[in-house]
């Protein structure tokens, strides 16, 4: 996994990946108290960043094996990153999904033109139903996370991160990653790496699921003890990935956990400063930004809006917290 493989990733997605900004608000700044800036991701196709590593792992497929269709396992957003791709590239998609997946995200991934197969997270593995389903049907797996053609298509969310900051003067800052199994932090962690080295990436994630920061602080992948349970559903795993860690451990700086209410306060901020719609999980960034800034150092902090998909009582529910 290299800057190499992000680069041709980006060369690849070239024209079917939007090309997010870096947003800010005087509003936010004050609360933060620091300048703070904004990747909009809710805003790629299909309303979060698994967009670019869907388009990339399918786009990097052999055209042969890419016919026989692909299988994902997802709580949503890599389902329609990969669902979307699919569709682009003219072949099926088969989309393993928890059951108590937003039903929005369900309903999207199969208008989408998925074959959506559901199961129960806490007592069946989507690994197993996962490989069982390949075997059975010549499907080529698209892990969500620990795939190395995702990991580079999340990283070109770090070269254009490196590029507009860059242009903005910005430097010695954070990069605040809304963070699940890692594919988005480790690939924007290699960009920084190598085209903004004063950049730092650093993983947020929800109170009680935070085993990438656990991990890194002690070093050894560590476990979450539950597997569900929080409205961050996006960014829930059992553990960071095995091509992921060492990557984050490497580049990132320390892991940052935020609470529930914090997650619905930072939504209903996102709305009404900047406009834009930001699910649970996709918001655990910038909450991290401003209700963490103790936590923080630098006159400036960068945060990913990860993903957008969230239910409309779930929204209404952020939108009480102002």
């Amino acid at each position: 996994m290299n800057i190499d493989m992000i680069r041709a990733a980006a060369t690849r997605i070239e024209g079917h990946a939007r090309r997010t900004p870096l947003l800010s608000s005087p509003f936010l700044d004050a609360i933060a108290g620091r300048r703070v800036w904004i990747k909009p991701e809710c805003l790629q196709h299909t309303g979060s960043f698994k967009f670019r590593g869907g388009y990339s792992a399918l786009s990097a497929l052999a055209p042969d094996v890419r016919a026989k269709g692909v299988i994902a396992f997802s709580s949503g957003n890599h389902a329609q990153g990969v669902a979307l791709a699919a569709a682009m590239h003219g072949t099926s998609s088969v989309i393993v999904m928890p059951s108590e997946a937003p039903q929005l995200k369900i309903e999207n991934t199969r208008a989408l033109g998925a074959e959506v197969v559901l199961y129960d997270r806490a007592t069946e593995s989507r690994d197993e139903i996962g490989d069982r389903l390949s075997a059975e049907r010549g499907l080529t797996l698209i892990k969500p996370y620990d795939e190395p053609q995702v990991i580079a298509g999340q990283g070109t969310c770090g070269l254009e991160i490196a590029q507009d900051a860059n242009a903005l003067g910005i430097k010695n800052a954070d990069v605040l990653v809304c963070c699940g199994g890692g594919g988005l932090t480790a690939g924007v962690a290699l960009a920084l790496e190598a085209d903004a080295p004063t950049l730092r990436a650093r993983p947020a994630e929800p109170q009680g699921f935070d085993d990438v920061a656990r991990s890194l602080a002690s070093g050894t992948i560590k476990r979450n003890a539950a597997l569900s349970g929080n409205i961050c559903d996006a960014i829930i795993t059992p553990q960071p990935g095995d091509l992921t860690f060492p990557i984050m451990q490497r580049l990132c700086g320390s892991g940052l956990a935020v609470s529930e209410q914090e997650v619905l306060r930072a939504m209903a901020h996102a709305f009404l400063r900047l406009k834009i719609v930001a699910e649970p999980g996709g918001a655990a960034a910038l909450a991290a930004a401003l209700f963490h800034g103790d936590e923080i150092e630098g006159d400036d902090v960068i945060v990913t809006v990860s993903g957008g998909n969230v239910d409309p009582a779930m929204f209404a529910r952020a939108l009480e917290t102002l």
